[in-house]
């Protein structure tokens, strides 16, 4: 569920640059809450957050990311490792981007119960979605498909999210964002939701700054859980901060 530094999605997601060389590049970051599609991963808590990734000269790319997570919401597991790869080009102002992303939740095991009745005893979650977008300028568009049961819930293969992002250099090294984005799981009407974030950014002697608004209309039946603390909408309003650094 890579949702990394408000920095790093602008740079990573929506910018598909011409790549002179091959390159390898690695970053890390610290979050106050570690959000994918809206929904809380740690029950508001911090995250520790960092990956690699490996560019080359054709366009092809290949990287890692990781991040701890929460064992309320993955059981017995409180680590996320996602691997993916794909192919991006630019043609001017505009930009594609094709691939693969898996995610994994070592030594995870749940007994999960899908929608249409079907039963995973003693599953592994994981999850597999292939994705295809486009950028022109500041926006970006897209759209990730489940080829597998959506983070092994049976009966959810071919669940999607579309991801709409907008970002905006205001100046003095302070970036906006803006996001909208829809998850439809299949099967599961009560399941599907919208989440939405503002953000700002500030680059400061080689780090990046970042704060952001995200909330989601996610439903208290589906999405509202407990962990040894507390019990909460995963969806509900909050405000990220976070601090990280590309090297």
């Amino acid at each position: 569920m890579r949702s990394t530094l408000f920095c790093a999605a602008v740079s990573a997601a929506l910018v598909v640059p011409g790549i002179a060389g091959a390159e390898l590049t690695g970053n890390a970051s610290l979050v106050s809450d570690y959000r994918f599609r809206g929904l809380s991963q740690t029950f508001q808590h911090p995250a520790l957050q960092g990956g690699v990734d490996y560019a080359h000269s054709s366009g092809f790319y290949v990287g890692n990311w990781n991040s701890n997570v929460s064992s309320a919401l993955y059981p017995n597991a409180n680590l996320e490792m996602d691997f993916y790869g794909g192919f991006k080009r630019a043609f001017g102002d505009f930009g594609l981007d094709a691939g693969a992303i898996y995610y994994y939740y070592p030594g995870s095991m749940a007994t999960l119960t899908g929608p249409r009745g079907g039963v995973c005893t003693d599953c592994r979650i994981d999850n597999t979605e292939v994705y295809v977008g486009g950028t022109w300028r500041w926006a970006s568009l897209k759209y990730y498909h489940a080829v597998s049961d959506f983070f092994s819930v049976p009966d959810t293969r071919g669940s999607g999210y579309l991801d709409f992002t907008a970002t905006f250099d205001v100046g003095g090294g302070w970036s906006a964002l803006g996001h909208v984005g829809r998850q439809r799981v299949r099967n599961l009407d009560d399941a599907d939701y919208t989440d939405w974030k503002l953000g700002m950014s500030k680059e400061l002697a080689g780090w990046t700054l970042g704060a952001a608004y995200v909330d989601t209309n996610a439903k208290d039946a589906v999405y509202q859980l407990s962990d040894a603390r507390k019990t909460m909408n995963l969806g509900r309003a909050g405000v990220v901060l976070s601090v990280g650094k590309t090297f």
